[in-house]
């Protein structure tokens, strides 16, 4: 005889709660119309839920290990069982032609809810007027990372048709309830299994899921509420951004369909590489020829920076090749807006290719010097 208590993997002292929540976590897992589901499985635990959610039953069950009521507590007939559903929005009739007990109707309902999708219908409406996310990506030079600046974006994408406003329907005309759907947004789908026929909702296709479908559909979007269009936009980029930074503008993607809440903007940054500065994190590194004099001797030159400026910086005697001097706050801003990364000069002693008959001179005597 089975253990009921087993197939919901619950204690024999469980309460109705977790009975419940066990039987509804199971039964999802192991519905037939879901990918690796077990139908003799789904059909155990319906078995085992019936019995111990109804108190009387499960009295008599933890007694006798049996229900008295027609027929053995191990089978209690799924055979007889008849789904009649209503429109959508009705509340489902339930009979078991065959069995004497009830069934918690909210319950599989709770279960259904979760398998055919836990959307509200004006929630569902809502997403299906709702228009796209739109992605660009706007490559800036290294420069613009310095502080807020403005860049312009043309975008192409739905705009909301300015002949009808948005609505769909031709001036002076009205838009009235989907005569499909009864302006509910959607339609029965009868679905057949081997425990009956269930109705699962779907999408009205006369309407799109909307409800509503315009008198006479608007001339210019053809009852869509929106029309393809470009569009300039201006947008504020942040000091300190970095390329695969995205950035979100809400409600500048397309407009949505008649009067829906148009999807969001987003911005993927791309910076371009400098022709002396190469980026790392924050900071920003500079390779700079000096002349082998300078680097015995030590010396100041100007360095340029980020900003167009020109800094002095200090070479120490005896500097090597290779050496990296650091430039504190010269860097690119933190996106966070608190402090600067740092500007590193990476020196390099350059040999020169072609010589004067002085510098040669020179070098002879600075050769039998020892240098």
């Amino acid at each position: 005889m089975k253990d009921y208590y087993k197939v919901l993997g619950v204690s024999r002292d469980a309460s109705f709660e977790d009975i419940k929540r066990a039987y509804r976590k199971l039964a999802h897992k192991y519905h037939p119309d879901i990918k690796g589901g077990d139908e003799e499985k789904f059909k155990e635990l319906n078995e085992a839920y019936q019995i111990l959610s109804d108190s009387d039953k499960r009295s008599q069950y933890d007694k006798f290990g049996r229900v008295f009521d027609g027929q053995a507590g191990a089978d209690p007939g799924f055979g007889g069982f008849r789904w009649a559903w209503g429109t959508p929005g009705q509340q489902a009739d339930f009979e078991d032609s065959a069995a004497g007990f009830g069934f918690d109707f909210e319950d599989i309902g709770d279960v259904f809810e979760e398998f055919f999708g836990g959307q509200t219908r004006d929630t569902r409406k809502q997403e299906v007027k709702k228009g796209r996310d739109v992605e660009v990506e706007l490559q800036i030079p290294l420069e613009a990372t310095l502080r807020i600046s403005k860049e312009k974006i043309f975008l192409s994408k739905f705009a909301v048709c300015q002949r009808c406003q948005g609505v769909g329907a031709e001036p002076n005309t009205k838009v009235t309830e989907c005569f499909a759907c009864r302006g509910q947004g959607e339609v029965q789908q009868i679905k057949r299994t081997v425990f009956g026929s269930f109705t699962r909702v779907g999408t009205c296709p006369e309407c799109a899921g909307e409800g509503l479908k315009p008198e006479k559909p608007c001339n210019v979007c053809k009852g869509e509420g929106r029309v393809k269009s470009e569009e300039q936009l201006e947008v504020t980029i942040p000091a300190g951004v970095d390329t695969n930074q995205i950035l979100r503008v809400e409600g500048k993607g397309d407009a949505g369909r008649r009067k829906g809440k148009a999807g969001d903007l987003y911005i993927r940054i791309v910076v371009k590489k400098h022709p002396l500065f190469e980026r790392r994190g924050d900071d920003v590194v500079l390779k700079k020829d000096i002349a082998f004099s300078q680097a015995v001797l030590g010396d100041e030159i100007e360095t340029p920076t980020l900003e167009g400026t020109n800094f002095l910086l200090k070479i120490p005697e005896g500097a090597e090749s290779g050496e990296v001097l650091r430039i504190k706050g010269k860097g690119i801003p933190h996106f966070s807006g608190l402090g600067r990364g740092d500007m590193y000069v990476q020196l390099n002693i350059a040999t020169p290719k072609k010589l004067s008959k002085e510098q040669k001179e020179a070098l002879e005597r600075l050769k039998d010097l020892g240098i």
